[in-house]
């Protein structure tokens, strides 16, 4: 059983997800524990179309401790694999939008795990590629090369 006690965990009273996780907005859960909250989109990309957040609120990738985005994405693999059993799509999406210009519109980490269909139309912007040199490729791949993280 889920913990309800969110008084020691970041929420915050504007963000609809916030909302959602203290039972103040309806939703379509299909997972959750401590932590972790998977839901039904309202508005879906395909059929089975999942949001999987961490109850606690962080904005992005850059906000949310290892540790937990760790688990997030455990979880997210486990939900990916059980929407493949019941659905049987012939694909998923897993997608995470970090900031406005890449596409988030709710300022709530969340992933998205969109199954893909043989009738899924996916739109053809989505695959353009940017088409580099090598000389671009090894000033990106020098300014990114780590040593160790």
């Amino acid at each position: 059983m889920p913990n309800n006690s969110y008084r020691d965990k970041r929420i915050m009273d504007d963000c609809i997800f916030c909302k959602i996780v203290k039972g103040e907005i309806p939703s379509y859960r299909v997972y959750e524990d401590d932590d972790i909250l998977a839901m039904l989109d309202i508005n879906p990309f395909s059929k089975g179309h999942l949001l999987v957040l961490p109850k606690e609120h962080f904005e992005n990738i850059y906000d949310i401790p290892t540790e937990l985005f760790s688990k997030l994405m455990t979880k997210s693999k486990k939900i990916a694999e059980v929407l493949k059993e019941k659905l049987n799509p012939e694909g998923m999406i897993l997608q995470q939008n970090s900031g406005e210009k890449a596409g988030q519109s709710v300022h709530h980490i969340h992933i998205h795990l969109k199954p893909v269909y043989k009738d899924t139309d996916i739109p053809a912007e989505k695959h353009l590629r940017q088409e580099l040199t090598q000389e671009e490729l090894q000033e990106i791949h020098s300014l990114l090369l780590l040593e160790e993280l």
